[in-house]
């Protein structure tokens, strides 16, 4: 299948990566919430076999072949390839968050862009960044890190012991998830349109998920509160169905180093609705926090002369 792409971000694809980053920031106000109620592990199970019905109603509703005979060869071991680093990283999310905070984490796992901007160039030139936009993208990082900061180096990191176990989960979530994006980008995969490039990512995910659920001796209790099934069913068919297709579709028409940035939005997303929801102050660093992340996205965005 020949995909047309794009050298540019234009406006559809920034609204697009907008709606996604601002789910993904009140999405993790919703897991945080959930997990009182519903084991981590067993939670992102749920999460992904709800999303992999969705996945493959659309995938039939749009004619999208399930089978590995209609793609190019190749495109099945890349996609399971996707898959299983798809469910590593989330493994890893949802793990980390049991030894250290949610902020210290999401600052290694947004650390991603750094890894697709090191990695994919290496296979495909043209994502190469110029040394303006690596300006850029120190830029947001440094933002999210502004708006994190009081997390980092709080009094409750005393409390955490084990916190650099958490951290080194975060940064392999972040390294599994740039990982993901370069298998896509290099392999037969680009070919398989991006519903089925998903398919592969959310089907691997529930087969994997569960085990690990169970090794590690989570409870499976079905009996949720409506908050907890309303809760699963906007991240499984917002988050892990509308959000992630939108992600796979941009991915493969519009420069990965490019929308990558954007997802530097998310953990400041995440602190406002925290402010939002559980009236955690807006401080200066996080309205400076915000203009460095708005800066950096339009360094990384900002086309050459003449281009």
């Amino acid at each position: 299948m020949a995909l047309s792409r794009k050298p540019h971000l234009d406006s559809l694809a920034i609204s697009l990566l907008l709606a996604c980053c601002m789910f993904w920031g009140f999405q993790q106000v919703l897991v945080k919430a959930t997990v009182a109620e519903v084991a981590p592990v067993f939670q992102a199970f749920v999460r992904f076999a709800l999303a992999m019905v969705a996945v493959a109603a659309w995938c039939l509703w749009r004619g999208v072949r399930l089978s590995a005979a209609a793609e190019p060869a190749g495109a099945a071991r890349a996609g399971l390839l996707a898959g299983a680093l798809f469910a590593g990283e989330f493994a890893c999310i949802y793990l980390g968050l049991q030894y250290t905070t949610a902020s210290r984490l999401t600052v290694f796992l947004y650390a991603s862009p750094f890894w697709v901007a090191l990695l994919l160039p290496r296979f495909i030139p043209g994502e190469r960044l110029q040394g303006w936009q690596w300006l850029g993208l120190a830029a947001a990082f440094v933002g999210v890190g502004l708006a994190l900061g009081d997390g980092l180096l709080g009094p409750a990191n005393a409390a955490l012991p084990q916190a650099w176990l958490g951290d080194l989960l975060g940064l392999a979530a972040g390294l599994m998830w740039a990982l993901t994006t370069v298998v896509i980008r290099t392999t037969p995969l680009a070919r398989v349109a991006p519903a089925k490039q998903l398919f592969y990512q959310v089907s691997v995910s529930t087969a994997v998920l569960p085990v690990l659920s169970l090794g590690l001796g989570e409870a499976w209790v079905w009996q949720f509160s409506a908050f907890a099934w309303g809760s699963l069913l906007v991240q499984a068919l917002v988050g892990a169905f509308v959000s992630y297709l939108a992600w796979m579709w941009m991915l493969a028409h519009y420069p990965a180093t490019k929308i990558s940035v954007f997802v530097f939005l998310t953990p400041v997303f995440a602190l406002l609705f925290g402010a939002l929801w559980l009236g955690e102050p807006v401080t200066p660093g996080l309205v400076a926090a915000l203009v460095l992340v708005a800066a950096g996205i339009v360094l990384v965005n900002r086309r050459p002369v003449g281009a």
